[in-house]
């Protein structure tokens, strides 16, 4: 009898452990509120893949936004922050040249501004060059993830060669359809040549 409460209790204490490392996925109400509709959209659609491919979501966030790995641990698992919190906070820190920690605690104090003052505070206004980098930074990210995304209108002309005429089945999670699958994730380049800016050229056609 002592054995098999003694094997009991450490099920539960693994179980109790694996909950703890869990990320905080979003409450009911959780908004990102950046001041742009598709962003917001797409920041919620974040915290369901990170939900499910938590590995790929940090290697994301260390490596391309520069992040260290023991601050975005820290804001996912003790603090239990929204993953696309700490995706948004960590973008804003690398647009700005600035450590991911100073964006997060500003976020941390004043997180029920929403992202739209946190940023602005920091220096990137609605509608700047700075924010239109961080909105277009999205569209890498998933392909790097390999995950369908649906541009706007402005993202469309940054984008051409991506089609003008979208998948209506892909669809942030939570709004219409289901996104669909789009394979194993995965964290690297090789769908990221494919999301390149459209650049400009000089040549008069004869």
């Amino acid at each position: 009898m002592p054995t098999c409460r003694a094997a009991w209790f450490v099920c539960a204490l693994a179980m109790a452990v694996a909950g703890s490392a869990t990320a905080q996925v979003a409450s009911p109400g959780w908004a990102p509120r950046t001041g742009d509709a598709w962003v917001d959209a797409w920041l919620g659609d974040m915290n369901a893949y990170a939900l499910r491919y938590r590995d790929p979501f940090i290697d994301e966030v260390v490596r391309y936004q520069g992040a260290p790995r023991t601050l975005v641990d820290e804001l996912l698992v003790r603090r239990r922050w929204a993953p696309a919190d700490v995706y948004y906070a960590c973008a804003i820190a690398r647009e700005l040249g600035r450590p991911c920690d100073a964006v997060a605690e500003d976020w941390q104090q004043h997180r029920d501004q929403g992202w739209r003052m946190v940023a602005q505070r920091q220096g990137i206004r609605p509608g700047s060059p700075e924010f239109r980098r961080l909105k277009q930074g999205l569209v890498p990210t998933y392909d790097r993830w390999a995950r369908p995304i649906l541009l706007d209108a402005e993202l469309q002309r940054i984008y051409p060669n991506r089609g003008k005429v979208a998948d209506p089945g892909v669809r942030p999670s939570g709004r219409g359809q289901a996104t669909p699958e789009a394979g194993p994730p995965r964290s690297g380049d090789a769908r990221a040549a494919r999301t390149q800016p459209r650049e400009k050229t000089n040549a008069n056609p004869r």
